[in-house]
């Protein structure tokens, strides 16, 4: 007999979603760990000073609020609270102006002025259904859709290039911005096919479900995962780093939270020689430069709705942010770069001392970069919130080498778990149209199942835990038996 029925190597928010899908469907479950604490990307620590919470990778969390396989899981009973900035986005214009998104999809449309009703005209029909949208989009490519005509929709404004859909449909350079930043959020320049999508998902998840985050830090999430895990019968091993899948305990089935760089390094003599070489052909993304910032004050913003909002995208209007995307594409970073910003703490006053504030930042670098975004970040948010350098009382930065020391599944900066182009957004982790993208295949037949449950696997990047329960599924339905 195996000494585990399954073993989950990594305890991201994939790991850990596939590790809770087998222990409730009563597998005996091994979850493996190279951090001294579980939560991959999505992890809180006190970085600048003491009593400022940082979250170290991820930091706000509308597909997470939103995620099917979430939904389903007690988590509030094992300390997860999610808190609901007043305005989920905001995006600054310059001269005092921002737009910004609403929970309301109505009220968004009311601020956007002409631009209001084709606002509505494009949300609408995905907020109106929005759950079914999510159990749509959140499934591997092939698959049979149950709402065919919803999904049709959705793909067709997906795949229009963002630079080309905002100006078709929007005559004012705010409605143009606002969406433009959410479609930058795919780390791919705005004029490729595909990423609209993220900008019609996280819209749409703003007017349902919000742009909330965990109150305490990132870290509830997946420590409130890790509990239920364990009062399910699970086993957690942290500090222990898998250099060969021979050096642990056999199982059943060996789950792999791992992008194909480390899959090949600990895995890559059990693969099939073919699938081995196609995954060695596996493209990593534009990486990200990122701040933690502990502040004297809260963020001057010289436009009182980004005062309001938990995230704001620093990028000007719809040619700047396309520009500075375009430029990671080609290798550089433009003066003006496209900041990602989120203000926990004045949402969240367990994030810092009492009147003092967190701020949490990043930009998009290449791959792999060197190349010190610190001072270009801080010139972007002073041009919007003039005297934010004065408040800075510490600051902790990570480039793309410092990223991946911290987290190796972020290969070279890469905080999407691979390239978000059109190939790899489809087909992941190599195209196929048969056989399931979770299972691994092995050069015999008796090695023990090896599975994908990481972010290179469907549908890919964000804190939503989908592809870790679609690999437990895959694993249950190979052992039905």
């Amino acid at each position: 007999m195996p000494d585990y029925d399954a073993i989950v190597v990594g305890a991201g928010p994939n790991g850990l979603s596939a590790a809770v899908e087998l222990a409730r469907a009563g597998w005996s479950v091994l979850l493996v760990e190279q951090a001294d604490t579980v939560g991959g990307a999505a992890r809180s620590a006190e970085v600048t000073r003491p009593g400022f919470v940082h979250d170290l990778g991820s930091a706000i969390h509308p597909l997470a609020a939103a995620s099917p396989f979430f939904r389903t899981l007690p988590l509030e009973e094992y300390g997860l609270s999610w808190v609901q900035p007043d305005l989920p986005l905001a995006h600054p214009l310059g001269d005092g102006r921002a737009a910004a998104m609403h929970r309301s999809l109505d009220r968004t449309a009311e601020h956007l002025g002409p631009d209001g009703a084709a606002y509505k005209r494009l949300l609408a029909p995905l907020a109106n259904r929005w759950r079914s949208l999510m159990e749509e989009v959140l499934q591997p490519v092939v698959h049979l859709p149950s709402a065919p005509l919803l999904l049709a929709r959705f793909g067709l404004r997906a795949l229009c290039p963002t630079t080309h859909l905002t100006r078709s449909l929007f005559r004012t350079d705010g409605a143009r911005a606002l969406f433009a930043g959410s479609a930058a959020h795919a780390a791919r320049p705005l004029s490729a096919p595909g990423v609209s999508a993220f900008g019609l998902l996280l819209h749409a998840a703003g007017h349902t479900v919000g742009w909330p985050f965990p109150e305490g830090g990132a870290g509830a999430l997946t420590h409130a995962l890790a509990a239920y895990f364990q009062d399910l019968g699970g086993e957690i091993q942290t500090n222990r780093r898998v250099d060969t899948l021979d050096a642990l305990p056999s199982a059943r089935a060996v789950l792999l939270g791992l992008t194909p760089r480390q899959i090949l390094r600990v895995a890559g003599s059990r693969l099939a020689p073919r699938y081995a070489r196609r995954l060695a052909r596996y493209r990593y993304g534009a990486a990200a430069f990122k701040i933690d910032y502990a502040l004297s004050d809260p963020i001057p913003w010289a436009a009182p709705a980004c005062r309001r909002a938990g995230t704001v995208h620093v990028g000007g209007p719809l040619h700047e942010v396309a520009t500075a995307e375009q430029a990671v594409a080609d290798g550089h970073l433009a003066d003006r770069p496209f900041v990602l910003v989120a203000q926990h703490s004045r949402f969240d006053s367990s994030r810092a001392p009492d009147g003092q504030h967190t701020a949490w930042a990043y930009c998009h670098v290449p791959n792999g970069s060197r190349i010190d975004a610190l001072a270009p970040i801080e010139r972007q948010i002073e041009r919007f919130a003039p005297g934010f350098r004065d408040t800075i009382r510490a600051r902790h930065a990570m480039g793309p080498q410092a990223l991946e020391r911290w987290n190796p599944n972020l290969v070279g900066g890469d905080i999407n778990g691979g390239s978000l182009d059109l190939r790899q957004l489809l087909f992941r982790p190599v195209p196929t149209l048969c056989g399931s993208p979770y299972r691994l295949p092995t050069r015999t037949a008796d090695s023990p199942g090896l599975y994908l449950c990481s972010a290179a696997a469907p549908p890919g990047g964000g804190v939503h835990g989908m592809c870790g329960a679609h690999a437990a599924h895959t694993v249950r339905a190979d052992h039905s038996g």
